[in-house]
């Protein structure tokens, strides 16, 4: 950690005051690692292979995650960058970045927003319905390229508590297909995949 730096503390500007990091960006920016890790990590002949979301392949999801980012930063501003499907690596990482912005400001990121469950903060937004798709698309990109399938354990705990009470409300199209029944003995992550229509 660097010195005179505390946990959860970042400086809002150069040689400006230090402000507190909210756990949603902190999540958020876990949550967009792993989906950022695993879309540099895709080996070129992978792009075609097909994901677990039926009829996409894996260059499918990432322009999916890119047109969502893309939407959701366009709440707050309007969109500077070309359409997902132009570079979709590119678009995403622009789009994420722009998310990441909003999060680190208070006033933005308090910024009521309309959403598919209802009106909430920016903040809400990112951490609930942006951070579930994320983790679920990040998952669906592993699985379609060999890569590593493990999620974020926290976010995955917290973006499953938000859905459960939600779930009719997310299968429609465009969503969730209907919920999987897990095998037994199944873990948090195999559970909340199964929630989202996943069959790990």
């Amino acid at each position: 950690m660097e010195r005179g730096r505390r946990p959860g503390l970042t400086q809002s500007r150069p040689g400006g005051y230090l402000h507190r990091v909210s756990e949603v960006a902190e999540r958020y920016a876990r949550v967009a690692e792993g989906f950022g890790s695993r879309l540099a990590a895709v080996p070129a002949v992978r792009w075609d292979s097909p994901s677990p979301c039926e009829g996409w392949a894996a260059r499918d999801v990432v322009i999916h995650s890119a047109g969502v980012h893309r939407n959701v930063a366009a709440m707050l501003s309007p969109p500077a960058e070309p359409a997902a499907d132009a570079d979709p690596a590119f678009a995403w990482r622009s789009a994420s970045a722009a998310v990441a912005a909003a999060l680190s400001d208070p006033e933005r990121a308090a910024t009521e927003v309309k959403s598919r469950v209802g009106v909430m903060t920016f903040e809400q937004m990112v951490g609930t319905l942006l951070c579930a798709d994320t983790l679920v698309h990040t998952w669906d990109l592993a699985r379609a390229t060999g890569l590593d399938e493990r999620l974020d354990p926290e976010a995955v705990a917290v973006a499953h508590r938000f859905l459960l009470p939600r779930g009719e409300q997310m299968r429609v199209p465009g969503g969730f297909g209907p919920a999987v029944e897990p095998p037994p003995g199944a873990d948090d992550q195999t559970r909340f995949l199964c929630f989202t229509g996943r069959r790990v």
